[in-house]
């Protein structure tokens, strides 16, 4: 349970803005999140205890604006507000804080190695995941654990987050027809998870096989079919009544 020095009469999520209002100004703020979740959403179809958001507000006080990470996962909450769906995170409402956020620095440098990080810090998330494929000399995946109030730096990649139960990491791999270097969710073995497009085509792919095989089978009972008839009509031509052969 969260605990705030709040005011007694708090707004709800309806009355709060969605976000900050600021548009995004790289197009892999959007692609980067929204890959992850639709992994999510496959990985985790029978789960109802989790919520990721992209590119909404998160409330932690009713006076201040919102945060509002490039995208945020959250553990042991309603996957579903209601029927209209959230529009913003409001912290006194779920009662449970963000295990995850993840930001995506565009050209447009938005202190995430600075001031986010601190941010995140005093409001106690456990994991700030930061990507930027603008550093050369330095990983473009960050993955920083909240260790005794502290944020300490996790070597690795992809990072293993035990208490997600998910790996998080970078490679080249084919989104929405770019190909270039995404973040994905790997097991724990550090094996990469695969996309809902890849799982499409893999399903397509065991489809054809298993038809291939019905084909094949199919094939192979004609001819021995053929063969039985061709040795009968053999047997006839001696003179021998193949039905009287055991």
């Amino acid at each position: 349970m969260l605990e705030y020095n709040l005011p007694r009469y708090l707004p709800s999520a309806e009355e709060l803005p969605d976000s900050d209002e600021t548009p995004v100004d790289n197009e892999l703020q959007e692609l980067i999140p929204g890959l992850l979740k639709a992994m999510l959403l496959i990985l985790w179809s029978e789960r109802m205890d989790w919520f990721f958001g992209v590119d909404m507000g998160i409330y932690y006080h009713p006076d201040e604006p919102p945060i509002v990470p490039d995208g945020f996962l959250s553990l042991g909450v309603e996957r579903f507000y209601d029927e209209e769906l959230r529009p913003s995170y409001v912290l006194w409402d779920e009662n449970v804080l963000p295990t995850l956020v993840l930001e995506v620095v565009s050209p447009n440098y938005r202190k995430e190695y600075s001031d986010k990080l601190k941010e995140y810090e005093a409001l106690g998330v456990l994991y700030y995941v930061i990507y930027s494929s603008r550093r050369r000399r330095k990983p473009r995946l960050e993955v920083h654990k909240l260790v005794n109030g502290k944020y300490e730096l996790q070597s690795g990649n992809p990072v293993w987050l035990a208490e997600i139960g998910l790996g998080i990491g970078c490679e080249r791999g084919n989104y929405c027809g770019v190909t270039r270097e995404w973040l994905y969710w790997y097991d724990e073995a550090g094996n990469r998870y695969p996309t809902p497009a890849e799982q499409i085509k893999q399903a397509q792919l065991r489809a054809e096989l298993a038809e291939q095989q019905v084909r094949q089978e199919a094939q192979r009972a004609q001819q021995e079919a053929q063969r039985a008839q061709k040795l009968a009509e053999q047997l006839r031509a001696l003179g021998i009544d193949p039905d009287t052969l055991d």
